[in-house]
């Protein structure tokens, strides 16, 4: 991933932050049909180690599972928001009009080594741990233990867990930190009157 320094994120609680708001992670993996994609939410958690470990889960019939080249490390990229810059927010367009659009985001590449793990009480440990962080501020959350216990015996047959030992972590937050102080400030209420979810989260992330 290109990094100019100055869009460079290399607080680990940051992009932690950025991997748990944004857990649908595209999986990309080596194998023996070449390069693979997959988009599973991962869970990332404080293990002791420097950078941490994802852990998720895929059905038993993904050919990730046998396919995987599992000497060579994979990459998990959490995308967080994201929005197109009109030049029309800038002040700096009304003054010598040398502006373009640009594409601002937020994002996070973890790199590891993955293992796979068929043990139904880890399983049943990772889908509840996913399934809190989902429903836990609905009004009615609900929980693994609703369903039958037969009945989430066998979905849990039908998938295996993952686990990725994260030994590098990139982040990068674009977010007009190469425009003068004035046309930043034009982003963030560009972005708040724009209204959507996505413009509000990076008007925040603008503006810190």
């Amino acid at each position: 991933m290109y990094q100019p320094s100055h869009f460079q994120e290399q607080r680990i609680p940051v992009m932690h932050d950025l991997m748990r708001g944004h857990p649908f992670a595209t999986l990309i993996s080596n194998g023996s049909d070449g390069l693979s994609a997959d988009h599973i939410p991962l869970l990332v958690h404080d293990d002791g180690s420097e950078h941490g470990v994802l852990r998720g889960h895929v059905a038993k019939a993904n050919p990730l599972t046998k396919h995987i080249d599992q000497s060579q490390d994979v990459l998990a990229a959490f995308q967080g928001p994201h929005h197109y810059i009109t030049p029309a927010w800038y002040p700096s367009k009304k003054e010598h009009g040398k502006v373009v659009p640009t594409w601002n985001y937020a994002i996070v590449h973890a790199h590891g080594p993955i293992r796979f793990i068929d043990d139904a009480d880890w399983l049943l440990d990772q889908v509840t741990a996913l399934t809190y962080q989902q429903e836990g501020g609905r009004d009615q959350p609900w929980a693994v233990s609703d369903a039958p216990e037969d009945y989430t015996e066998t979905m849990l047959k039908a998938i295996i867990g993952l686990e990725i030992q994260i030994n590098r972590l990139h982040g990068k937050w674009k977010v007009s930190q190469n425009r003068p102080e004035a046309d930043r400030k034009g982003v963030v209420q560009g972005l708040k009157d724009e209204e959507t979810t996505s413009a509000l989260l990076l008007a925040d992330l603008t503006s810190d």
